[in-house]
């Protein structure tokens, strides 16, 4: 993903639980990371996300491979890796992106998961 572009908004009919997703969904926003196992661009996006989620309190970080989840990838339409999605507290794609996102695109993607309110 390019540096200026920020992450897309997500398919609003995308809403995926805890168990299609492989851990618990943040109280706040998910950031879902499907990669592979060889992949240097997923690395890079892991520490990228994981930095978030440490700094944003009520989100969390979850990495699933490609090869373990196939059926997530397929639901997601994953043609490459590092495929993120911000899923909101409810499990909705707020936004999603192919390649290495920024953590700026990352906060703001956060911030179009949080409700109105937060």
């Amino acid at each position: 993903m390019s540096a200026d572009r920020a992450l897309a908004p997500g398919d609003p009919g995308d809403v995926l639980t805890a168990d299609e997703v492989g851990a618990p969904l943040g109280p706040r926003a998910t950031l879902l990371q499907i990669s592979t196992a060889f992949c240097a661009p997923c690395r890079a996006t892991r520490r990228v996300l994981a930095g978030v989620a440490t700094h944003v309190p009520g989100v969390v970080h979850v990495e699933r491979d490609v090869a373990d989840a196939p059926a997530l990838a397929a639901r997601l339409a994953v043609t490459s890796t590092p495929t993120v999605a911000v899923l909101d507290a409810d499990g909705r794609v707020v936004r999603r992106a192919d390649g290495v996102p920024t953590a700026a695109q990352v906060l703001a993607a956060v911030a179009s998961a949080l409700p109105a309110d937060a």
